[in-house]
């Protein structure tokens, strides 16, 4: 059946409204709902899930440099704040260990452990500590690293291998149908785990999901800049593919947000 002007129209103007409706806060019906619809697995006494994945017996893990061995990110923070770009221009030179210890610290470091494991700060804030993402770290070029598909435990500060090989940034230059992916010395990808802010706020996370990948991703542009690197994020991207890349289900965890890295020419 041939559609009209008018039913296009139409449709776009619901699509609008219920993406609009995800950024406002959530409020709940007028009407009474059952209890059992608002109370939390939390609420009812189910214990937490993991604050993060758990490394698989027989994991090839990298211990990375400890923070306060690291002598990086000295730079004043207005300084960093004046050449903040968005870098879509990377050269070849590649990241150190430290370089990219300094990065993953910065954007999912642990620093405390709440009671009950229920909670974490970490250098980026989440609602109630709940940091509901995996941050997947996709290498190409750093030093002493096999090139290759990683995870970074901000539990442990280590890399977790996930896929061995090479190519796997060109095939996500592909897929974000961004060119410039392709020249980054380490590509950041961070997937959700939903039901870590579930668990305690049931179906009203979209809105606070998304702010804290902000909050994830703004931390790695302010430190990348610090040491001489830079980052665009990018959240175009074939959601299939790169999910199956990370070798993730697309429903309890999935992609959300990628960022390429790499050193940057500066005057």
């Amino acid at each position: 059946m041939k559609r009209d002007q008018a039913y296009y129209d139409e449709m776009i103007t619901r699509l609008t409204r219920a993406a609009r409706h995800q950024m406002k806060a959530f409020d709940y019906p007028d009407e009474a709902i059952p209890d059992e619809f608002v109370q939390s697995d939390q609420g009812r006494g189910i214990p937490a899930p993991p604050l993060e994945k758990a490394i698989p017996e027989g994991s090839v893990t990298i211990a990375l440099p400890p923070i306060d061995q690291i002598e990086l990110g000295t730079m004043p923070l207005v300084d960093v704040l004046k050449r903040r770009r968005s870098r879509r221009a990377f050269n070849r030179d590649p990241l150190t260990l430290e370089e990219l210890a300094f990065l993953c610290w910065s954007v999912a470091g642990v620093q405390r452990i709440g009671p009950k494991n229920v909670w974490t700060q970490r250098t980026s804030p989440s609602g109630g500590g709940r940091h509901p993402f995996e941050t997947y770290l996709v290498i190409e070029r750093v030093e002493g690293t096999e090139p290759g598909i990683y995870r970074y435990s901000g539990m442990r500060h280590e890399l977790v291998l996930v896929k061995p090989g090479g190519g796997f940034v060109a095939n996500l230059a592909e897929t974000a149908v961004q060119t410039f992916v392709k020249d980054s010395a380490v590509v950041f990808i961070w997937a959700v785990v939903p039901y870590r802010h579930e668990w305690r706020y049931l179906f009203t996370g979209a809105k606070p999901v998304a702010m804290d990948m902000g909050h994830y991703c703004e931390n790695l542009y302010v430190a990348a800049e610090s040491i001489g690197a830079g980052t665009c994020a990018l959240a175009s991207y074939r959601q299939e593919i790169v999910d199956e890349l990370l070798g993730v289900d697309g429903t309890d965890e999935f992609t959300m947000y990628v960022a390429p890295v790499g050193k940057i020419d500066t005057p």
